[in-house]
């Protein structure tokens, strides 16, 4: 069948160009309709499509709209990528909760930052879920926005799409592993189950041969090249492997995303005397990385010249799989990915609305997860208090409730007190009114 594929988002262009070059490095003849609801973003990321696609020589077709009901009729398949506020509102998100001494590596998923951006994130994708539902009821539909876990939960809860939440996380630590054990990556076979961002492996296997015990002597080399000599850590880093020895499962996606869901552990955000996300892998690097990234982007959009065959996609593709996904699919290839869904087995002693990360099998009859075993009772206890946050998050989120909210920032766990709690929270609805409307309507109990 001839696709169609709607990217709402599109203005985050380094994916837009990312899953641009998977496609057309696939051979698709396909129409591709991109959709932001900023003018300018959008028009970088239709510049920079064209130029990609014509340098490649491609018969995909392009379409470019603010307004996705425009193009959303008969899509095949339709991917978000959305960011409301964009990395200014990231920047309040991360910069607010300093004052209050809440240091964060990432805060796009978990502790305040993540807990705010459920907020402004959470009613758009309700309401791009329902036009999905009216206008392109049978298309495959894929989520890469963050905060990953809490989006998915509130459209399936709110809505009941069929949302499929995909992140290159997983895949990019198996790749990791495999690196470590000096494997080919092929040869690598995993079992990882979890939360967006804090998802465990729990079995390793090269060749059949079960390779966590690899894994372990790994984690000791590794701490070990860390250690002062007198009973400390001479840096940051490590805590992934001190995780894998602790509860026998090596958690993705990295120590800069996994210590965001272990506040007692880093009190004054202190990551072996740094501040994380400011003395320690500082945030404002990345926002400022994504800027330069975003400025070379539409520079070249707007210039006269061609674009050379890497310059818009780091000539790496998405890495998300999407476009493996969707050929799976059509195809009937069964093949398995790691995807974010509904609890129907993944995590039996989890649940069962609960969204966990596990595997999946893709066939021409949908996209199914696969059943596995309990998770270890200490797995169960590094998720469950963070699914209790997620359906606070979204009930706020979709109440507009400022009391949820509040709630939301305890149960997270990085606020010292409960009148912390209540200036933190007052102070970022202040400082991101205008992408709150619900909030706004006076539905603040």
């Amino acid at each position: 069948m001839k696709e169609k594929v709607v990217l709402i988002g599109a203005g985050s262009a380094m994916f837009t160009g990312a899953l641009v070059t998977d496609i057309v490095n696939r051979g698709w003849d396909c129409e591709l309709a991109l959709v932001d609801i900023d003018p300018e973003a959008l028009q970088v990321a239709e510049g920079l499509t064209r130029k990609v696609i014509q340098s490649k020589g491609s018969s995909i077709t392009v379409r470019a709209s603010t307004d996705r009901r425009e193009v959303l009729p008969d899509a095949t398949v339709v991917v978000t990528t959305i960011a409301v506020g964009g990395r200014r509102a990231w920047e309040k998100d991360i910069f607010i909760p300093r004052k209050y001494g809440i240091y964060q590596p990432v805060g796009d998923s978990v502790m305040p930052g993540g807990t705010s951006r459920c907020l402004r994130v959470i009613p758009p994708m309700v309401e791009i879920a329902e036009d999905v539902l009216e206008l392109a009821p049978d298309a495959l539909f894929f989520n890469y926005a963050n905060p990953m876990t809490a989006i998915c939960r509130a459209v399936r809860k709110e809505t009941g799409a069929d949302i499929i939440g995909l992140c290159s996380g997983v895949h990019g630590v198996g790749l990791e592993l495999a690196g470590e054990l000096q494997v080919d990556p092929s040869d690598f076979r995993y079992t990882a189950v979890g939360l967006n961002h804090l998802t465990w492996f729990l079995e390793a296997r090269v060749n059949a041969q079960d390779v966590m015990p690899r894994l372990l002597e790994l984690a000791e080399k590794h701490l070990a090249e860390l250690d002062d000599g007198a009973g400390g850590r001479k840096e940051p880093g490590g805590f992934c492997w001190q995780l894998l020895q602790i509860f026998g499962a090596y958690p993705a996606v990295g120590d800069t995303h996994v210590i965001e869901f272990f506040p007692t552990l880093f009190p004054d955000g202190l990551y072996c005397g740094r501040k994380i996300g400011l003395e320690w892998d500082p945030i404002e690097e990345t926002i400022a990385w994504g800027d330069r990234i975003y400025e070379d982007m539409r520079r070249k959009a707007f210039s006269d010249g061609a674009v050379d065959d890497d310059s818009f996609a780091g000539g790496e593709g998405e890495h998300e799989r999407v476009v493996d996904i969707v050929e799976s699919v059509r195809r009937d290839l069964g093949s398995v990915f790691s995807a974010n869904m509904p609890n129907t087995g993944q995590a039996p002693n989890l649940p069962p609305e609960a969204v966990v990360e596990a595997p999946v099998v893709a066939t021409a009859a949908g996209i199914k997860p696969l059943a596995q075993r309990p998770l270890p009772s200490g797995i169960v206890g590094t998720i469950a208090s963070r699914l209790a946050w997620v359906e606070t998050v979204v009930e706020a989120a979709l109440e507009g409730s400022r009391q949820k909210f509040i709630q939301a920032l305890v149960i997270d766990g990085w606020v010292r007190s409960l009148d912390q709690a209540v200036a933190l929270a007052d102070e970022l609805l202040s400082a991101h009114a205008q992408y709150l409307p619900r909030f706004a309507s006076g539905r603040t109990g």
